[in-house]
């Protein structure tokens, strides 16, 4: 992870094709994201440089851009909760830090057995800071999230499905099958449907009953009134 696939994550989000319903994120390789490139850590505390050929560093912490500089990274992690799509991490193998927040931007996510999540940051002196601070404390609550974060542990996938950060386990060698049967599953519903009811339920959250019953009365007249308008 650098800066540089921080962007790349959102120009795909930017570009995503206005029909694609579904999105499935996962590494290539054995492990699904082994975390931030280290020398990222020098060159924002201004004692190195970071990235590939073309690669700028990154400013560092000093710098008064450093936070919109984040913000911008951030924005490769935020499209996955689009209403329009479904996102899914097909995790396996390792997931550490930003690679565990990437898996925690998604709205779904099928482990492997043989995966492994760790909030590293903390460790390395740092806080989380690519989006994976609400769903991690949004799913496990907030004193487990305190104690994954401040004691960085690695969490294994057992211990992952039974905190609720799965909604499949499964063997390493049926995680593409399984990704791809959750797939079907997900595009064999209506698509206007399928997005209305993802916008009430991630406002579900912070509505309160009669806000909830407000808007799915709303999300309903005007899905069906789109479709007799079509008629």
């Amino acid at each position: 992870m650098t800066p540089a696939v921080w962007r790349g994550l959102a120009a795909i989000g930017a570009g995503l094709p206005p029909g694609v319903r579904v999105v499935v994120v996962r590494g290539a390789g054995p492990s699904f994201c082994a975390g931030i490139d280290l020398r990222l850590f020098s060159a924002v505390k201004g004692e190195g440089e970071v990235g590939g050929p073309g690669e700028p560093s990154p400013p560092s912490a000093a710098d008064p851009e450093f936070e919109s500089s984040v913000a911008s990274w951030q924005e490769g992690y935020l499209w996955l909760r689009d209403p329009r799509i479904v996102s899914i991490a097909a995790v396996q193998g390792h997931a550490i830090g930003a690679g565990f927040q990437l898996a925690l931007a998604c709205d779904l996510r099928v482990l492997a057995d043989d995966a492994k999540l760790c909030m590293k940051e903390p460790a390395l002196g740092l806080v989380p800071d690519l989006t994976g601070t609400k769903p991690l404390v949004d799913i496990v609550g907030l004193p487990r999230a305190i104690e994954l974060c401040l004691t960085a542990r690695t969490v294994s996938a057992r211990e992952a499905s039974d905190l609720g950060l799965a909604e499949l386990l499964v063997p390493a060698a049926d995680l593409d099958g399984a990704v791809a049967d959750l797939t079907a599953a997900l595009l064999e519903i209506d698509a206007e449907a399928a997005r209305a009811t993802k916008r009430l339920l991630v406002q579900a959250r912070s509505n309160t009953l009669e806000q909830q019953a407000a808007a799915e009365r709303s999300a309903q007249a005007t899905l069906l009134r789109g479709r007799l308008a079509r008629s």
